[in-house]
């Protein structure tokens, strides 16, 4: 099997299947999502954040040029990682199905439908059009009654609820980091904290250099509406996390 553990001729369509029944296309889609900028989402009883760490490539760039944070209708909060143009596609056909669900039910769409979704259209993207999506997408509401509610779509059209996860490069280092958390005794603004923590501590020293912590949340404290978090609001979480961090090292 040394010649399908590379995709050598096995690849050329995402509709090929490789003798041992792997399809490659996909497999490279997640590794471009791997590749990228980490994402993590916590979700807890009083709301779900998500936060990104941006590389930003230029000083030149205006600050927050080409968000991953969005709001797919009012209450639904999605958090894109991956190639950017593809994001923005996905964004794009999220928020136009959450749209005419509206338009047809007279209600908004829930995010389990809406993730469910976007995870179909992935997959037929994938067969029927296309190419994958490299993109993995955390979907996210809040409401009294159930509390946090987050998905994640992968490139492989598979959707799965999550209680708090990680894409990205530094995933596993985040992950690690993530199931230290009590996620039901954090108040939305701790989450905010623990998130930028995470983040901030699983940067690769020196090649990390221009970074730019981009977060959304939705919770009690926004009244059930997903929001990107304010600029000020995520330096001084951004803030904390370093202090915090001096303060573990000064103990160690």
């Amino acid at each position: 099997s040394g010649m399908s553990s590379i995709g050598t001729g096995y690849d050329l369509a995402a509709a090929t299947f490789s003798p041992d029944g792997r399809i490659f296309q996909i497999e490279y889609a997640q590794k471009a999502v791997d590749n990228g900028n980490t994402m993590v989402a916590l979700c807890g009883k009083h709301g779900v954040v998500t936060a990104i760490d941006k590389i930003v490539a230029s000083k030149c760039y205006v600050e927050n040029a080409n968000p991953r944070m969005a709001n797919l209708n009012e209450e639904v909060g999605g958090a894109f990682a991956g190639v950017y143009p593809d994001c923005r596609a996905l964004k794009d056909y999220a928020v136009r199905e959450a749209q005419k669900y509206l338009k047809e039910y007279r209600e908004p769409i829930s995010v389990k439908k809406l993730a469910n979704a976007v995870a179909e259209y992935i997959h037929i993207f994938t067969l029927g059009i296309s190419r994958p999506f490299g993109v993995s997408a955390f979907l996210s509401a809040w409401d009294e009654k159930s509390g946090g509610t987050l998905y994640l779509i992968e490139p492989s059209g598979l959707s799965y609820e999550y209680r708090a996860w990680a894409t990205g490069k530094h995933r596993q280092a985040a992950k690690a980091e993530i199931e230290k958390l009590k996620l039901d005794d954090l108040s939305l603004e701790d989450m905010v904290k623990e998130a930028a923590r995470i983040v901030v501590a699983i940067r690769e020293e020196g090649k990390d250099k221009e970074v730019h912590i981009e977060m959304g949340w939705v919770g009690n404290k926004t009244g059930g509406k997903h929001e990107s978090i304010p600029r000020a609001t995520v330096q001084a979480a951004e803030q904390w996390a370093k202090a915090k961090m001096e303060e573990e090292d000064m103990e160690d």
